[in-house]
């Protein structure tokens, strides 16, 4: 599954800081933008990961279970 999110980059001193509106609570930081970035993108894959397990922890056995493509 591929996504698009905004990511918001600022400086703070010697480091940057960075968040998804989007997904609320995914944060990253770094010394470069690089880094920030790379931490911010870790941060929402295991926040929808999270998310993922949590909602289908209590799907019934017999629903139907699709995988729905979003373009």
């Amino acid at each position: 599954m591929s996504n698009q999110f905004t990511g918001i980059f600022e400086r703070d001193g010697e480091w940057y800081i960075g968040y998804c509106p989007e997904v609320p609570g995914a944060n990253g930081q770094g010394k470069s933008l690089d880094q920030c970035r790379e931490s911010l993108i870790e941060a929402i894959r295991l926040i929808l990961e999270d998310r993922r397990e949590q909602g289908l922890a209590g799907v019934p056995s017999d629903a139907i279970r699709e995988t729905v493509d979003i373009q």
